[in-house]
């Protein structure tokens, strides 16, 4: 019995010897080992996307666009914008890294909301941009950015022909203007139109909207409305359209000035000139 109570001590001493080493060594590897287990998240723990977040994003030229990206459970990972374009790196937390200074990173402290803001857009940054986590491997989530740029058009083409005494309509439509425009000019061969002159019959109907259509009317059109009409926004690139005033004139007449011969004139000159010729000579 001696002996067994003899080796019950020994096994009790080196137990104790093996939990003080441990205990020894806690302030040189614990810490390392504590870290290396906050790199591995619990399974369904990890950092993951909102999915709610818009994907497609329109911006204006040159208006300030924001794109954004929600992480929950981020933990200490670090979240990065990267321009799929040419892999760029355009972010890292809360660091701008690029040198383009139109991007710029956007977060408040203790938010899910990692944001990448561009300044002045061109549709050369139409594209896919990626919000991406650091995990092992990295995860991301993609967001396609598309640029317009505002458009002004006068329905018609590019001339139009009214019948004297009818009325001129000119509809001009807007679109993707960062606003509707504050103010829209009418001119006529570069000089503004008054709606106030003594010739009247002169009108304008605007409405203003996410697409802002201004309408021009002009009654009973006589020679002098004829000429080259522009629709200037004060916000957006101008549009134009050319007016004939028919006065009994076809169309086609137009292009080639007053008494001159139409392709289907000559044709039936010459044959008949032809025929008079044949029935005439002799036999």
């Amino acid at each position: 019995m001696r002996g067994v109570f003899d080796m019950i001590l020994l096994l009790v001493y080196a137990v104790l010897l093996i939990v003080n080493y441990s205990g020894a060594q806690e302030s040189v590897g614990s810490k390392k080992f504590r870290e290396f287990l906050q790199e591995w998240p619990t399974p369904g723990t990890g950092p993951y996307f909102d999915t709610s977040i818009n994907s497609n994003v329109t911006g204006l030229v040159g208006k300030t666009v924001m794109l954004h990206c929600r992480v929950k459970n981020l933990g200490n990972r670090t979240v990065s914008w990267v321009r799929h374009r040419d892999i760029h790196l355009l972010t890292v937390g809360r660091y701008t890294y690029t040198s383009d200074q139109r991007f710029e990173a956007v977060h408040t402290p203790h938010t899910e909301e990692w944001t990448l803001k561009i300044k002045y857009p061109q549709k050369k940054d139409t594209g896919i941009y990626e919000c991406q986590i650091s995990t092992t491997p990295p995860i991301g989530q993609f967001v396609y950015l598309t640029i317009v740029e505002p458009i002004t058009k006068i329905l018609g083409g590019s001339e139009l022909f009214i019948n004297m005494g009818s009325t001129i309509n000119l509809t001009c439509i807007m679109q993707f203007a960062p606003e509707p425009p504050p103010n829209i000019v009418w001119s006529q061969n570069a000089k503004v139109i008054n709606f106030d002159s003594p010739r009247g019959g002169i009108s304008l109907v605007t409405e203003k909207g996410s697409i802002t259509t201004s309408r021009l009317l002009i009654q009973k059109a006589g020679q002098s409305d004829s000429g080259l009409y522009t629709c200037a926004p004060s916000n957006a690139n101008s549009a134009s359209v050319r007016v004939h005033i028919l006065n009994g004139e076809h169309p086609a007449a137009m292009h080639h000035g007053h008494g001159s011969l139409t392709s289907l004139s000559h044709f039936t000159f010459l044959f008949s000139l032809v025929l008079l010729i044949i029935l005439r000579s002799p036999t």
